[in-house]
């Protein structure tokens, strides 16, 4: 019988351990953490042997192969060692993908993938189909092979994710731009996270199809290094016609075997120029589906925006708030600046991932009046824009920040939390960082 060790607890961790279970395997799941309830009452429902809050080696190095968390680099001291001794190592989806003949739609990017992700179920949820979400979002894929199966399966995929597949395949992989982020996993350098980026197309024959950002330059210069044969099907924001998506008078234009539709820019639910992107990738995904043109047009116009991107959190004394969490690097808060039409009060800070900040220097000269730093060491980031905006000043904590925002802002303007960083350092995750902005806007609406 093969042994299958789980190092993870999670949601990803769980759904592969019942899906090895499901498959006859013997399975045995460890995590370093403290494991939720929900996810403890899972294991014992399906019979597996599991520990938290410590590694025991002889119970992992054991392992016939290992499904690691994305979240564990392979530098950690048991994973070397697994390596060292030559034990297989993937992720879930890997795992996921030997058991399931579904389509599969993969979308990756360093920013808009939750966005175009969410939108591409959306669409494919309206047209009828029985579509899975999984990935960074949704229910883990294991899970639903094994329990809750479906025909097609939209997947954001992190970088992390795909550093640990090797036979899973994309039907439509989706990569909409590679910008500087989470390069200390890797050894930062920018030639190391985009290839790990272009996994999303290992093992695409002719039958499958590459749908990506044309002027994206890191993209641009990964292709000519690319051997595939998958169809290419770029998009732009260009009046271009060699793309396969593409904006001409105020509509957006789509071009897919043959078929031509298009839709009005001002019919779009998602507003900004990162949005054009994401819905244009959608929309081909859909397209090569065979998704009608209204299903699709009206998908388009009815999608209600990701949490913690770009979202409203109310308005306090003439000022707006935006909750823009997820920006969690450099590139990511130049889309959010870009889309802002006032004045801002910027929340920037976090844990820096080797971030380079001139990318949005020039924004935050036009547009920002105060930076609110919020994290435990802002010295990079008043190394970088004191002096370059009126008032660059610290907040260790969510009320702190939203206080002197409060100050710092007057009618008119808007205060964006688009950090630039991981929230590790103050908060649980990102979306307790969102979550807690929100909750604090909320009380000073009611003050």
């Amino acid at each position: 019988m093969k042994r299958l060790v789980v190092l993870g607890g999670g949601e990803s961790g769980v759904g592969a351990a019942v899906l090895a279970k499901q498959q006859g395997m013997e399975v045995w799941l460890s995590d370093m953490g403290h494991i939720k309830p929900k996810y403890v009452e899972m294991l014992t429902k399906y019979g597996i042997d599991w520990e938290d809050g410590q590694h025991t080696a002889e119970k992992i190095l054991n392992a016939d192969e290992i499904v690691k968390s994305p979240g564990i680099p392979d530098t950690a001291p048991l994973v070397a060692e697994a390596i060292r001794r030559g034990i297989p190592i993937i992720s879930e989806i890997e795992l996921a993908g030997r058991y399931t003949d579904a389509k599969m739609v993969c979308i990756t990017g360093s920013n808009g993938k939750t966005t175009t992700t969410m939108l591409t179920y959306h669409i494919l949820k309206e047209a009828g189909l029985n579509v899975g979400l999984a990935g960074n979002v949704g229910n883990s894929l294991a899970l639903q092979v094994a329990t809750d199966p479906h025909d097609v399966y939209v997947i954001e995929l992190s970088s992390f994710q795909l550093d640990n597949m090797y036979e899973f395949k994309a039907n439509i992989a989706v990569l909409l731009n590679i910008t500087p982020d989470h390069l200390d996993r890797y050894d930062y350098k920018m030639e190391n996270y985009a290839a790990a980026k272009f996994r999303i197309m290992r093992n695409q024959t002719s039958d499958d199809s590459f749908i990506y950002w044309q002027d994206d330059p890191i993209i641009a210069a990964q292709l000519t290094q690319v051997e595939t044969e998958s169809r290419l099907l770029p998009f732009t924001d260009r009046d271009d016609e060699r793309c396969a998506a593409y904006i001409k008078d105020g509509h957006m234009h789509f071009d897919v075997d043959g078929r031509h539709w298009e839709v009005s820019t001002n019919q779009l639910a998602l507003v900004g120029r990162h949005n054009m992107y994401n819905s244009m990738a959608a929309g081909l995904s859909a397209s090569l589906l065979n998704i009608q043109n209204d299903v699709i047009r009206n998908a388009l116009a009815d999608f209600q925006a990701v949490e913690h991107r770009l979202e409203y959190a109310g308005t306090v004394g003439g000022v707006r708030y935006i909750n823009d969490s997820k920006a969690t690097n450099v590139n990511a808060c130049w889309y959010a600046l870009e889309s802002m039409n006032e004045p801002v009060v910027l929340i920037l800070g976090g844990i820096d991932k080797g971030n380079d900040y001139s990318e949005i220097e020039k924004l935050v000269t036009q547009k920002v009046r105060a930076i609110v730093c919020l994290g435990r060491d802002n010295k990079k980031l008043h190394d970088f824009f004191d002096g370059k905006v009126p008032v660059v000043t610290d907040a260790t904590s969510m009320p702190e920040c939203l206080d002197k925002c409060r100050h710092l802002a007057s009618d008119g303007m808007t205060v964006l939390l688009s950090p630039c960083c991981a929230s590790f350092d103050l908060f649980k995750n990102m979306e307790d960082r969102g979550n807690q902005f929100k909750e604090g806007v909320k009380e000073l609406m009611n003050k």
